[in-house]
């Protein structure tokens, strides 16, 4: 099946390709598709949706939509679904230097650093049907980054099972626990029941 991202991230394409190897993942930007819709919403859900409604309206095919972000116990669940803007002095997207460093400096000297790693995804079939499923990972904040693997915050996200941040996981350690993976595992188990 041929299904549509609704994102711009080509290291996201990447991750869900490889948890859904039998389709066709297509990012909007592949076919020449401006497709930046305002994520508007105060729930990774509403965040998903958008995105998905927005892109099906224009391609009218299948699409897979995510909001994720990374929710900090200390911070009340910040930066949550501001993740991407995190450390934006004008609320629009930021690098993942910028959004580290302000988590890291807001955490400077704190001991409770647990967090988790949270994903809506929406598989948005046409107008009337839609699967979703949000997943989590739990995990906490380290003092500094490691590795060199991922993207956003995996450098600083370290998960227990493993010992490392995610980004010093080899893609499938990363997959097989990561909220991403556990929404797309749930994903791929839909489509094969259609």
């Amino acid at each position: 099946m041929k299904i549509y991202l609704a994102s711009g991230n080509i290291n996201k394409k990447k991750e869900v390709q490889e948890l859904l190897p039998e389709h066709k993942i297509v990012l909007p930007k592949e076919e020449n598709i401006e497709f930046d819709p305002e994520e508007t919403g105060s729930s990774f859900f509403e965040n998903s949706m958008i995105k998905a409604e927005a892109l099906y309206n224009i391609v009218k095919a299948p699409v897979l939509a995510d909001d994720s972000g990374l929710c900090i116990d200390f911070l009340n669940g910040a930066p949550g679904v501001h993740s991407a803007r995190y450390g934006s002095l004008d609320g629009e997207h930021v690098s993942a230097e910028a959004g580290i460093i302000k988590v890291l400096a807001e955490l400077k000297g704190v001991k409770e650093r647990s967090a988790r790693f949270v994903c809506c995804m929406i598989l948005l079939l046409d107008k009337n049907r839609f699967y979703s499923v949000q997943e989590t990972c739990e995990g906490c904040i380290t003092e500094k980054p490691a590795g060199s693997g991922g993207f956003g915050y995996d450098p600083i996200f370290f998960v227990e099972k493993f010992g490392k941040t995610f980004a010093e996981l080899k893609p499938e350690e990363k997959n097989s626990v990561s909220h991403r993976g556990r929404a797309l595992a749930s994903i791929s188990k839909f489509i094969s029941s259609l």
